[in-house]
């Protein structure tokens, strides 16, 4: 499924949608964010991890790599891949272990064999004056939750 994304309002509002969909316990869940710099995926992580729970501010994990965010029931791993340069480097950033909460990871394609285990992909890029978001289920469960946006999406446009 394709979302016009106009400006950071609408990719904000597409990660509220999502959240609104997404299970109670959203442990093992991994979401993948991919695009150029700028377009938009540190914008739709902080406005996810917000919709969840948090209040504060929600910093880049540039340099820590991994964020954690200890909500009300819920944990969830903001985690840039941006640094890394191999498969190999994961295990030094605690990956298993984050099997507890929903992990957010932007520059996946850091490495590729996240997508083996991913859930979603939202990927971004610049179209026109704003953005565009295609998003694919890549598990049973992400495609289960990508057809009820699709659904909910036409639901707002008629």
């Amino acid at each position: 499924m394709t979302v016009e994304l106009p400006d950071a309002a609408a990719t904000a509002a597409l990660a509220e949608r999502m959240c609104g969909l997404l299970p109670d316990d959203t442990s093992g869940w991994i979401l993948l964010l991919e695009g150029e710099l700028g377009s938009g995926k540190s914008t739709f992580a902080r406005a996810m991890i917000v919709m969840m729970g948090h209040s504060g501010p929600v910093p880049s994990p540039s340099y820590t790599l991994v964020e954690p965010y200890r909500l009300a029931g819920r944990t969830i791993y903001h985690v840039d891949l941006y640094r890394v340069t191999s498969e190999d480097e994961l295990r030094y950033l605690g990956w298993n272990e984050l099997d507890d909460g929903l992990r957010i990871v932007e520059w996946p394609d850091r490495v590729p064999a996240l997508r083996n285990q991913a859930d979603i992909r939202i990927g971004l890029r610049y179209a026109g004056s704003g953005r565009e978001a295609d998003i694919d289920g890549l598990s049973a469960r992400g495609r289960r939750l990508v057809s009820k946006l699709d659904a909910s999406s036409t639901s707002l446009q008629d």
